[in-house]
């Protein structure tokens, strides 16, 4: 069982390493932090009600094999769900807490979030199939969902500005973009695998790769170009 911990949490636990050495203007407390990530871990539980639910519902009207089942369940099912959850804790936690005071903390925050979330996901899945499928989602599972955090995160953090300098239309804007980047990134994500197009797995392992490295990237630039959101300017 402690194996089967560790090959589930760790690689989760190296993401969020990653993230927060990057964060270099003022380091987020650690509480928050942790608060976040079991958050997200909770979260799994809402995430997997809601899409039985839906899923149940979707399977009424078409067939659970179908392309277009797999289509609507991959988009608006399994990734609106998680994402949708994930998101909730993001806004409850920290939209209006103190801490919240520079660009790059929105990506911070999402992926701890996002990757609380996945530890858990990961110890259920590492309990059902064992540990022959730990290394598959360590490169795979655990880091597909910080890929799609950093998106959500960085049109965070551009909603919370929008807010600070009282531009409300230009917050909600970007706050439902920095949910619907997640779920399409996520929604695709699924769907290839899941797809009965068997060229759809090439095409995964392609985005996979190039996924890495813009949210590896996009990293790098959004901290080595952080600010307090007070310095902003507002064009």
């Amino acid at each position: 069982m402690r194996i089967l911990l560790a090959a589930a949490v760790l690689p989760a636990l190296f993401l969020m390493r990653y993230v927060y050495r990057m964060d270099r203007i003022e380091k987020e407390p650690l509480g928050l932090l942790i608060q976040l990530a079991g958050a997200g871990a909770v979260s799994c539980f809402p995430a997997a009600v809601i899409e039985k639910m839906l899923g149940s519902v979707l399977g009424q009207f078409l067939d659970a094999e179908s392309e277009i089942y797999i289509l609507i369940d991959a988009f608006l099912v399994v990734a609106l769900a998680e994402e949708g959850c994930k998101y909730i804790c993001l806004r409850m936690f920290t939209w209006r807490n103190e801490e919240f005071d520079c660009n790059f903390d929105g990506i911070v925050y999402a992926v701890f979030v996002s990757l609380g979330f996945a530890a858990l996901e990961n110890i259920m899945y590492l309990q059902s199939y064992g540990l022959s499928i730990a290394f598959s989602r360590a490169i795979l599972s655990i880091p597909g969902h910080m890929t799609f955090s950093v998106f959500m995160g960085h049109h965070y953090s551009k909603a919370k500005k929008a807010m600070i300098y009282g531009r409300a239309d230009e917050a909600r804007q970007c706050s439902i973009t920095a949910l619907t980047r997640a779920v399409i990134l996520h929604g695709f994500y699924d769907y290839c695998l899941m797809s009965n197009y068997e060229v759809l797995y090439y095409v995964f392992f392609v985005f996979v790769v190039l996924l890495d490295i813009i949210s590896i990237k996009k990293i790098k630039i959004e901290a080595a170009n952080d600010a307090p959101f007070e310095r902003w300017p507002m064009y």
